[in-house]
């Protein structure tokens, strides 16, 4: 397995010294979440912070912001302002040489199915131009699985994949939010993975627990080729690593 990490478990700590710790400890991948000093605008716009990317034998991926966006909101203004920081991260792929931007298919803040389906019609339409743009820029985009709950869009097996046909996205495919589902092996299952979030739950709410103190099926893992470990702190991410080498 190519094994990595998201930068959630360091967040706001300086990105070479993130860097730095991903190459000593032996990991191939890291996915920097583009939140906070990581936003892919601030980013484009200081040129001396992309240097730093070159110095290191890592493959990066990207994980675009989502707080406070929303692809399927019934805002168009906001619709639009996500497909722009969207397109953003793309670019700042591109920059860098990261080879897949992940992204939330977005939520809903009313109970009505009827607004739920209006949700995804949008989501679908503004993530396609998104896709658009990076098969232009030769980067993979990708919309992830959500946990269980009405608001979420994307939080079961048939509504990813068609959803993703839709705009012709990649899948990611979070073993935790999968957890809360019951359906962790048919999301597992899924065609054009680009990767995997690995954290564990109780079953019932996303915690981003470390493998091996929640209900996840560990033996469904063993089939995971490019996994990033999803935790708060990097202690957890360290004990998840050990967990997945003892049965890899």
């Amino acid at each position: 397995m190519r094994l990595g990490f998201s930068t959630l478990a360091l967040f706001m700590e300086p990105m070479e010294n993130i860097l730095e710790k991903a190459e000593e400890d032996g990991f191939q991948l890291l996915e920097i979440l583009c939140e906070g000093p990581y936003w892919p605008r601030r980013l484009l716009e200081d040129g001396a912070a992309l240097e730093v990317f070159e110095s290191f034998d890592l493959e990066i991926l990207l994980h675009a912001p989502t707080i406070d966006l929303n692809p399927g909101s019934m805002n168009q203004g906001v619709r639009e302002e996500t497909e722009r920081q969207m397109i953003e991260t793309v670019e700042l792929a591109s920059r860098i040489g990261a080879t897949t931007v992940t992204t939330h298919p977005g939520l809903v803040h009313r109970r009505e199915e009827r607004i739920r389906n209006a949700a995804l019609k949008f989501a679908a339409e503004t993530l396609k131009n998104c896709v658009a743009h990076a098969e232009d820029s030769s980067v993979k985009f990708s919309v992830e699985n959500m946990p269980d709950r009405f608001s979420y869009l994307c939080n079961s097996p048939r509504e990813l994949e068609e959803f993703s046909e839709k705009c012709g996205s990649y899948v990611t495919v979070d073993v935790g939010h999968a957890n809360t589902t019951g359906f962790l092996e048919d999301f597992l299952s899924m065609e054009r993975i680009a990767h995997h979030h690995l954290s564990d739950n109780n079953g019932e709410r996303d915690q981003h627990l470390p493998l091996g103190e929640g209900t996840v099926d560990l033996e469904l893992l063993r089939g995971i080729d490019r996994g990033v470990i999803e935790l708060n702190n990097y202690e957890g991410v360290i004990k998840s690593r050990r967990i997945l080498e003892s049965f890899y």
